[in-house]
């Protein structure tokens, strides 16, 4: 069998690896030219995906944007401490704003990482000016990156 159960959940197998891999690649390819590359079965490629879907291993399929061509010019960590045991209700709130990119629990002396995309300082400064209104958030600290060497997601 191509899938071994472990505590209940499903391990990817190495062709499933393969099939992940040539999807990050590119996951506009068809089925047949997935299955040339990957040495299998076009039906065994359906199949798997099917599956890898089915099981939440893919949870879908997107554009690579440049933001900088679109106008977003800065890109910042913002980190942010918060009192109370409101996190996940600040969390929430901010991780709905159109910039942001991501929002992370993280150990440390900061207790969330934002990661956020901008036109331009005023809107970042704007953003930052918003969220430090919020009751609760006792502090934030602002990273802004300069330049970004690599930025992508790990072959499975």
């Amino acid at each position: 069998m191509a899938l071994k159960l472990t505590f209940g959940k499903v391990t990817p197998d190495e062709t499933d690896r393969k099939l992940l891999e040539i999807l990050l690649a590119d996951s506009r390819q068809s089925y047949r030219r997935i299955a040339s590359k990957a040495g299998v079965s076009v039906a065994t490629v359906m199949n798997r995906i099917n599956r890898l879907e089915k099981e939440g291993i893919i949870r879908g399929y997107t554009a690579t944007l440049d933001y900088e061509k679109l106008g977003y010019d800065i890109d910042a960590i913002i980190n942010m401490k918060i009192s109370k045991g409101k996190l996940f209700e600040i969390e929430n709130k901010i991780a709905h704003h159109p910039s942001v990119a991501a929002v992370y629990d993280v150990t440390g002396d900061f207790d969330s990482t934002i990661v956020a995309k901008f036109k331009n300082r005023r809107a970042l400064d704007a953003f930052l000016k918003k969220i430090q209104t919020y009751e609760f958030v006792e502090r934030t600290s602002t990273v802004l990156i300069l330049n970004t060497i690599k930025s992508s997601q790990i072959k499975p």
